[in-house]
């Protein structure tokens, strides 16, 4: 009898508790791409503030290396030198976790932009990152700006 309380207890103290047996153990099973993913997810609405990593403002870097180093994943802290780590990858190959850069700035021809990318589906590719009109949202490399502004994605996971 004693053997077969326990697991009900558990069940009973999840649900009381409002858990689930499906979502207590969900963070666990996640791929680490899922959990950088919903690290910086968690900064969605952040307004933008340069040099920033905290929910009081968040720039486009510091969203990525936030992310990354909940995870206990160094990467550098500016776009440009985080286009240096991993390994480049062709654009069909592209899927979630994976970081994208970009050239925003007309009047430089180095990247100032990164994002990371949430869903690759279909030929669309959809990306979280920080701009400075809106701050922390998700955007589809097929829009206009993005496509044009697009430089190389890399794979550090």
């Amino acid at each position: 009898m004693k053997n077969i309380l326990t697991p009900f207890l558990l069940v009973v103290l999840l649900v009381s508790c409002g858990g689930s047996t499906k979502t207590a153990f969900k963070k666990n099973n996640d791929s680490k791409a899922d959990r950088v993913i919903s690290n910086a997810q968690a900064f969605a609405g952040t307004r933008y503030k340069y040099g920033g990593t905290t929910n009081k403002g968040m720039d486009c870097s510091g969203l990525v290396y936030t992310a990354f180093q909940q995870e206990n994943i160094a990467l550098p802290r500016i776009s440009r030198d985080m286009a240096k780590e991993g390994t480049s990858i062709k654009d069909s190959q592209i899927k979630k976790g994976d970081l994208l850069f970009f050239k925003t700035n007309k009047n430089s021809n180095r990247i100032n932009h990164v994002g990371l990318v949430t869903k690759a589906t279909n030929g669309e590719i959809y990306f979280i990152h920080a701009t400075t009109s809106k701050g922390v949202l998700t955007s589809n490399l097929n829009e206009r700006y993005w496509k044009n502004a697009y430089t190389v994605a890399r794979r550090i996971l």
